[in-house]
């Protein structure tokens, strides 16, 4: 069974429900666009984990699961991005 490929605006609104959950539990300051690519990169960074390392749920669409592994993945994201610029340059 195939798994339906999400659509633009499914990326973009999780990316943007994600990117806005990591960036309160992480204390962070972005923008909509930053939380946006944020959250989609996060999905991408999480569904990676959760599907290859995990071997649990994928991002497939709207919903409670893509969400949670999104957010999860932003706040990877998050984490290694201060590990490597520093935290005084981030959020500004």
């Amino acid at each position: 069974m195939d798994i339906p490929q999400m659509t633009l605006v499914a990326w973009l609104v999780v990316g943007a429900i994600a990117g806005f959950l990591a960036s309160e539990i992480m204390g962070t300051r972005e923008g909509l666009l930053m939380m946006v690519v944020l959250g989609i990169v996060g999905a991408i960074v999480g569904g990676w984990v959760a599907a290859d390392l995990l071997k649990v749920a994928n991002v497939t669409g709207i919903n409670l699961t893509s969400i949670v592994v999104a957010a999860v993945g932003a706040i990877i994201v998050i984490v290694l991005y201060r590990s490597l610029v520093g935290r005084r340059s981030f959020g500004r």
